[in-house]
């Protein structure tokens, strides 16, 4: 077997093949020495047996080596690896993945998932046998954020979809779910101390449905079950603008008090909170209060997109005000671009989506920034124009443009070091269930996936190309429902 045949995703930064296998058994023991090891161990572990039927123990190490035919996961320093990097080392004697952190471990996990073949990711019994190629894998990521956008206010999605979608981004090594939880048809997350938000806000979505919203503790299960994962959550809650779910249920926080309709169409920029009155921010304390104590993670955002009716004048003091609200609950801001317009705070990221100006300025002051530009990431956006699902506003992006762009290359003036990392944004006009969700998001992803973890200098669009038909069987054993891009020669389907 040669592992450098094996078609990886992202591709990692050093391969050497070494020309024979290592075969798993119902004898192999998983060995777990270090803190992070027994977790990613465990994770491996559970993704094997109920495809293979092996016991697959995972224990500790006993004295001396273990001997043929195991695979062993440890920590073990290595400066040049950090904090999510890792070795895979597999020869016919067994595998030894080592890495700095828990993190290094999992991602390494991941990577040994794809060396399987791809009905591995069944989750049903299968015939084996169950072989992988040797070598040497040592491999760290380009950037530090790696993430997906999940909109669940124009359209709610279940605690078990976002699971799902959880489940599938981290198979590839994101890092990142950003959840986009309140907009002019939604609020989708629980606030104990304006309890109408969820009970008034909660209650409709895009097209009239019955909406939804998370319960705190479910709220607290998905930020749990990410964490689990190595992932971190980026609750977002958009204000001034986006926010008319939020003003109809309290119409204190519009400037004429006036009760408003629930809103279920999908078009942007007609509402504003008040942003000169003092109970705006206020509200605004109590949520970023309750949401913050919530969210373990370093980040809180604080949307600042599309608020065409909040004139300049009173949306750069809301901006700034509302940073340090955000400062005061112990995170760092994020916001969309536009937010750049406003003084920012020491350690604030501007989101770039539409305006690469707006993402200069935020440069000088002295922002990172996290690239999203909505013509090639956005991936609401339809592959062509005979696609059903998603929109067309800012460009057809087929698997071939979502993958063929590099982050350096946006904004005039930014370098790798100015770049937190990227996001793949979902939103959510035209999507009601989990299988829109992966249609949109597969096979573009992997790609994105790719960008953000892989050597820039690795990356070529034919050769990628061959290693993404080869996933199509893997996406099918884990059931998503992906595009079949006519660009991309996949395999005969399994029902085909």
């Amino acid at each position: 077997m040669d592992l450098s045949q094996v078609a990886l995703i992202p591709q990692p930064a050093s391969l050497i093949a070494t020309g024979s296998s290592f075969r798993l058994t119902d004898d192999t023991h998983l060995y777990a020495s270090g803190e992070g090891a027994t977790a990613a161990a465990e994770f491996l572990a559970g993704s094997l047996r109920p495809v293979t039927g092996y016991v697959l123990p995972v224990i500790a190490p006993a004295a001396g080596e273990p001997g043929d035919g195991h695979i062993t996961l440890q920590i073990q320093s290595d400066t040049e690896l950090g904090p999510e990097g890792y070795e895979l080392t597999i020869s016919e004697a067994g595998v030894t993945l080592t890495a700095p952190a828990g993190a290094g471990l999992f991602y390494g996990v991941q990577t040994l998932r794809q060396l399987f073949p791809a009905q591995i990711e069944a989750g049903s019994p299968q015939s084996g046998p169950w072989e992988i190629a040797s070598g040497t894998i040592r491999d760290m990521p380009r950037y530090g954020y790696r993430g997906a956008m999940l909109d669940v206010a124009r359209h709610f999605f279940s605690v078990q979809d976002v699971k799902r979608y959880i489940d599938l981004l981290v198979a590839y090594k994101f890092n990142v779910l950003h959840l986009h939880l309140t907009d002019d048809q939604g609020w989708r997350i629980e606030i104990k101390s304006w309890p109408k938000l969820t009970e008034v806000g909660g209650s409709t979505e895009v097209g009239g449905g019955e909406g939804g919203f998370y319960t705190q503790e479910q709220y607290a299960e998905i930020v749990a079950y990410a964490a689990e994962r190595h992932m971190l959550i980026v609750p977002e809650i958009d204000m001034p603008g986006h926010t008319h779910a939020a003003l109809v249920s309290y119409p204190e926080l519009n400037c004429d008090g006036r009760d408003l309709e629930l809103y279920t169409g999908t078009e942007v920029g007609f509402s504003t909170f008040c942003t000169q009155k003092e109970v705006v921010y206020e509200f605004i304390d109590d949520v970023i209060g309750e949401l913050a104590a919530l969210t373990p993670g370093p980040y809180l955002h604080i949307g600042g997109d599309e608020s065409h009716v909040t004139k300049m004048e009173d949306y750069i003091p809301f901006v700034e005000r509302v940073q340090g609200i955000v400062q005061k609950h112990g995170k760092e801001v994020i916001g969309w671009d536009e937010i750049a317009n406003a003084k920012l705070v020491p350690g604030a990221t501007v989101q770039y989506w539409a305006v690469a100006e707006n993402a200069a300025k935020g440069l000088a002051q002295g922002a990172k920034v996290l690239i999203s530009p909505a013509k090639y990431t956005y991936i609401d956006m339809k592959y062509d124009s005979t696609t059903e699902l998603g929109l067309s506003w800012a460009a057809y992006i087929e698997v071939d443009r979502g993958y063929s762009w590099d982050p350096v290359e946006q904004v005039e003036g930014i370098t790798e070091g100015d770049i937190l990392g990227i996001e793949a944004p979902l939103w959510a006009e035209t999507i009601d269930e989990m299988a829109d969700i992966e249609y949109l998001a597969f096979p573009r992803m992997p790609g994105y996936a790719e960008i953000g973890w892989s050597p820039a200098s690795s990356k070529d669009w034919e050769t990628y190309r061959q290693r993404l038909a080869a996933h199509g069987p893997r996406f099918e054993a884990l059931g998503i429902n992906y595009y079949r891009s006519p660009l991309v020669d996949w395999p005969a389907a399994s029902s085909e």
